[in-house]
Parts: structure tokens; sequence; C-alpha cells
């Protein structure tokens, strides 16, 4: 494992528990001769004025910290981008998939990972780019999903989906979930799509509130490239990434997801396993 010298914090703002987390760790870590990067947002509850903006936190770092929600974590995620630094997720409430280290686990999980001893989880992200006519005017990269949703109040949109050329079906819905494995605890889940175990390499395909009854969600391989045209008026279809940024989408727009060349590094706590998250975050029953 490579050696860690240099730490990024990102925090999620108005966390009561962190403004007594912060601080301490700052200390801990620099106890240990380690330099550190933080936002803005740490920074303010570390009452120090050298906060960062949290695109530029990552540069540099041989490690990540976040801390706060699966919501903090897609954001960081982002701010790494192409970088293959792992990220380690502290969960500081909330229902957290994600961010699967407690507050009482962080300095002996940090002390794991500085030791090289710490468990990663590489997560696959998925691409996606906007279409129209022979450009590509957008790129995404998304842990969880790409949807495609209606912007108007009450009227379904259509969406002609392809999957490797071949027609798949013609939507009528309230929109679209192109989900990884990741994302298949996320937006998926609420709109009935399956749990899937985050090393399958796999897509699914999840309708959102499906006009025919029988449209149900579809695994296609991890391979494949799936293409989303738009067929409604401009604005009437909403493009968001990991439910935290997007844009309104032009008639006859294209979306077109494959799985990216890049993977998340993902810090796992060495007792936690995929099914003891599912137990704990789900309440499903114990033996």
């Amino acid at each position: 494992m490579p050696t860690i010298n240099t730490v990024g914090i990102i925090a999620k703002p108005a966390v009561p528990a962190a403004a007594e987390v912060v601080p301490k760790l700052l200390a801990w870590l620099e106890e240990r001769g380690l330099h550190v990067r933080y936002d803005e947002r740490t920074a303010v509850y570390a009452a120090r004025h050298d906060g960062l903006p949290r695109p530029e936190v990552p540069e540099g770092c041989d490690l990540v910290i976040v801390l706060g929600g699966d919501g903090t974590l897609l954001s960081a995620a982002r701010a790494i981008g192409s970088r293959e630094i792992p990220l380690f997720p502290v969960n500081l409430g909330g229902l957290g998939f994600l961010t699967a280290i407690s507050i009482d686990e962080i300095y002996p999980e940090l002390a794991r990972a500085l030791r090289g001893e710490h468990r990663v989880g590489k997560r696959k992200l998925l691409h996606a780019e906007i279409c129209r006519g022979e450009h590509t005017v957008a790129r995404y990269d998304a842990l969880n999903d790409v949807v495609l949703t209606k912007a108007s109040i009450a009227r379904m949109i259509d969406l002609d989906t392809y999957v490797d050329r071949q027609f798949v079906c013609a939507y009528k819905a309230d929109g679209l979930i192109v989900a990884t494995p990741t994302g298949s605890t996320a937006y998926s889940l609420s709109a009935g799509g399956p749990i899937i175990f985050p090393s399958v390499p796999t897509i699914c395909l999840t309708p959102i509130c499906p006009h025919m009854l029988t449209n149900r969600p579809v695994l296609v391989p991890e391979t494949s490239v799936v293409e989303v045209r738009c067929l409604g008026e401009d604005s009437s279809v909403y493009l968001t990434i990991d439910g935290q940024i997007g844009e309104p989408l032009k008639k006859d727009d294209r979306v077109v997801c494959r799985s990216s060349q890049y993977a998340l590094h993902l810090i796992r706590p060495p007792r936690m396993m995929f099914f003891d998250v599912l137990r704990q975050k789900l309440k499903w029953g114990e033996r």
C-alpha cells in the first residue's frame, strides 16, 4: 500500500457532531506528522480560515476522509474524479449505506489505514454523455445513478431506450434510472429495483412509475452501452447525476451511458460485510 502523507477532509455542513469531531481529528492527524487539506466547511468547524474549495481538496492527497452521509460522499467522489484516492467514509448520522465507519471507529480504522491494513472496495463509476445531433454537449460520471425524470408537474415522458443498439423499450413513465450496483440501494431501490451485490458487473435500468405495469427493472452486462433518447419537448425532461447535479434536456437529445474506466476506492471496516450493512440499514432480521 502507498504511504499516506497527505490527508484531505470533506465535511457535511450544519452537522453538530462535526463541530466536536473535526478539531480532535485534525489534532490526531497533525500529531502524526500528516499534512492535512480540508474544505471550507471543515475549516469552519475547526475555527480556521484556510479551507479550500471542495474540488481542490483531493489534489496531492493519499487519503480523503468524508464526514457526513452518502450525499457528502457522492460530492466527494465527484471532487476526486479520476484520481484513484482511497475514500474514508465516516457516518455522522442518517441511513448511510456507503458511509459505514461510525464515529467510534474513526481512530482505530485510521490507524489501520496508516499501517496499510485497510480493506478497499472498488466501486465502478458510470459515465454519461449528452449527445445533441452530432455533438457531445456534456459529460458526467456517476457513482450511483443517471436519472431522466419529468420536469413538468403531471405529464409522463417518452424515452426510447437501446442497449448495444438493440431496441429495448419505449418507456412511457415518470422517468428512468440507469444505476450502478452501488446505486442499487439508492433511488433505484425506492423505485422497485433489485439490490445488487457491489462486485456484480452490471448496469440496472429501472423505470419510475411506468404506464405499463409489465415494465420491470432490467439488468444488462457492465460492458453494455445504454442509450436513452428523449422524445419530449425541450426542457420537459431533466437529467440528474447522483441526485445532485444535472441539466434540462432538449427534444431528441440522447443520453449515452457506459461503465467508466475509473472506480471509487472505498475503505470498508474489516468486519463489516455487504449483508451486514443491509441488515443494519434496512432492519433485516437477525438470527
